[in-house]
């Protein structure tokens, strides 16, 4: 999963500043399940950045990738109950299960995923891959026409970054844009 050591840093910089954004939109005065979203996601982006660590500079043990893998999980599980009411959480969903899939990958066969390409069942990964094409291509057309909410919470202090929905969008946008670049390497 981990190519060159360069873009997998941008890869590890980008998610965690997804990450800790989502953290602050989960500080936000907003709706409890806006809140919860900002949690799952952020859990995505600080677990895709702590997965796309360069492998010349850090190799994890092998038990590692269990320990991805049962955490993924356990995200999944509310994101599959809340799935019901809508088709974001269902996106949570899949994420997450992509997560699973290149931790169990990244476990069965660590030599040959840090960069040595070849592992996964190719159809899941395809299709995984045309997933998250798409999601990208959505949330890109999605946020050009969004204008900015300025001024809302007089002046931008922490509680206005959880309302700016282009920032929303565009962090979303990152993370779907940094799953394709880690399935691209698996």
């Amino acid at each position: 999963m981990h190519g060159p050591a360069s873009s997998g840093w941008l890869l590890v910089a980008l998610c965690a500043m997804t990450g800790t954004y989502c953290l602050t939109r989960m500080r936000g005065g907003g709706a409890t399940e806006q809140r919860r979203a900002a949690g799952g996601e952020a859990l995505m982006g600080f677990g895709m950045a702590a997965m796309a660590v360069p492998a010349a500079v850090f190799t994890p043990p092998s038990w590692a990738w269990s320990v991805y893998a049962a955490l993924f999980t356990a995200a999944a599980l509310p994101a599959l109950w809340a799935a019901r009411a809508g088709a974001h959480h269902l996106h949570h969903l899949v994420g997450a299960a992509a997560m699973v899939y290149m931790s169990v990958v990244m476990a069965g066969s660590p030599a040959r995923a840090h960069g040595g390409g070849g592992s996964g069942v190719p159809l899941l990964t395809g299709a995984l891959l045309l997933y998250f094409a798409g999601y990208v291509l959505l949330t890109g057309v999605r946020l050009v026409p969004v204008a900015a909410v300025a001024g809302r919470n007089g002046g931008g202090g922490s509680a206005g970054w959880g309302d700016r929905p282009e920032l929303t969008r565009a962090c979303r946008l990152s993370m779907g844009i940094a799953m394709v670049a880690m399935l691209l390497t698996l």
